[in-house]
């Protein structure tokens, strides 16, 4: 089975199947201790998870729901966001073209489960979906030739953003506009994409409520996943379970006129192709 990793209670659990049906088979168990539990630590020993998973049958493990993870990288050593980085989410910003990535840190504390409430501050809250990069082999220097190499899968993320506060000041504030409580959904899981061919052009979607406000193919952004990887391991190191936001597309609440924010009460989803779903309640 393609490997998908999940966390629930805090232990590691291989996935089989897809967001609307599939069943969890604890790492540590069924490997025989030789696997961690620690979800943390499975990042480093990928390749090892990689070979196990590929013996696990489609009925192995128990049935479980999306509401029962946690978030799958919940202690990334770095969290790291890329901004504008799809062409016509710029274009509704009213900003220029980057040259290089525009790239700024989230805090660790904001990260939340795959069906985590939102708590919303202020009035000018709004939505962000993204694909969330997460690093096995850690490294430096990463050649682009290299880059997935260095990757342990993909999830789906929300940006959560507090436009006033990101909008604060000059310069403006995004680590701390992104970085409230529970701003940083990451879910449902970390999905392997080592023999997926369209791993560089998977369907993202965002929908409030049921009405589809963002819908893109990641082959839009401006710099690809593999750039991106290594682009930051020429500034620092890169280290295992590390997390990356690579940008959202047009659509956001804000670029609306006049702007739509979220409301208490609403339902954010978050899908990616080949990945699958992050519900989110707003309160």
């Amino acid at each position: 089975m393609p490997l998908k990793l999940a966390s629930i209670q805090g232990r590691a659990h291989f996935v089989i199947g897809s967001s609307n049906d599939f069943r969890v088979v604890d790492v540590e168990h069924s490997s025989k201790g030789s696997l961690p539990s620690d979800v943390m630590a499975c990042f480093s020993v990928w390749q090892s998870l990689r070979a196990h998973a590929a013996s696990l049958a489609k009925t192995d493990g128990v049935a479980c729901s999306i509401e029962q993870l946690d978030c799958p990288v919940p202690q990334p050593r770095q969290l790291f966001a890329v901004g504008l980085n799809y062409k016509k989410h710029a274009e509704e910003m009213g900003s220029p073209l980057p040259t290089t990535p525009l790239t700024f840190a989230k805090f660790q504390s904001s990260i939340n489960t795959p069906c985590g409430d939102v708590r919303l501050v202020g009035s000018t809250c709004d939505y962000e979906s993204e694909l969330v990069i997460v690093i096995g082999a850690g490294g430096i220097n990463i050649a682009q030739s290299d880059a997935w190499q260095h990757i342990a899968g993909i999830a789906a993320g929300q940006d959560i953003s507090d436009r006033t506060l990101q909008y604060s000041g000059v310069p403006p504030q995004f680590s701390l506009g992104k970085s409230r409580t529970g701003f940083t959904p990451i879910g449902p899981w970390v999905a392997d994409m080592d023999d997926n061919a369209s791993r560089d052009d998977l369907r993202l979607t965002c929908s409030v409520n049921g009405e589809i406000r963002q819908d893109t193919k990641t082959s839009d952004m401006i710099f690809d996943i593999s750039q991106i990887v290594s682009y930051l391991s020429d500034i620092c190191q890169l280290f295992p379970g590390d997390a990356i936001f690579t940008g959202t597309t047009a659509g956001v609440g804000h670029g609306h006129k006049p702007p739509i924010y979220l409301q208490r009460g609403d339902i954010i989803e978050t899908t990616l192709e080949g990945v699958g779903m992050i519900r989110n309640r707003c309160v």
